[in-house]
């Protein structure tokens, strides 16, 4: 083999490693679902705002059937339809929209969990990425930890 083979060989391992890497293709890095029944609770660590996620994940014979996921704010409050809004108002429709969007994907998050059976499949929305990566850190500590 030439120097010149070596060296396209090479390159093309090193382009499927980086578009493994870049899709998320390269294997399931999500946690394990466990394989005792049972409804699994876990929280992420809270961003700069103070705010947390925690997720519930049933599961039933092996697989995953429900999940929620919720994120908490700094003063205990739940992020929902009234997040984004200042005392009961909605007082800047674009940041209360962008509040929103993030109460949405909460839900996506969960839906795609069921769905996919696993935490690394479940694709980022645009807009709520810190929710995303409570998400994911939520489901380590669930589904890794004690029930």
């Amino acid at each position: 083999m030439t120097a010149r083979t070596r060296m396209k060989i090479a390159g093309m391992a090193l382009s499927a490693a980086v578009t493994l890497s870049v899709c998320g293709c390269g294997g399931d890095a999500g946690a394990a679902i466990p394989q005792e029944d049972g409804v699994y609770t876990g929280v992420s660590s809270a961003d700069d705002k103070g705010a947390y996620g925690e997720v519930r994940i049933t599961v039933e014979n092996g697989a995953i059937t429900a999940c929620s996921f919720v994120t908490w704010q700094k003063d205990g409050s739940v992020k929902d339809e009234e997040y984004g809004k200042v005392n009961g108002e909605i007082s800047n429709q674009e940041f209360y929209d962008k509040a929103q969007l993030a109460v949405r994907a909460m839900q996506q998050y969960s839906d795609a969990m069921v769905a996919q059976q696993s935490s690394a499949k479940v694709d980022a929305v645009t807009g709520a990425t810190i929710a995303h990566g409570q998400f994911l850190e939520a489901v380590a500590d669930a589904l890794d930890g004690e029930r």
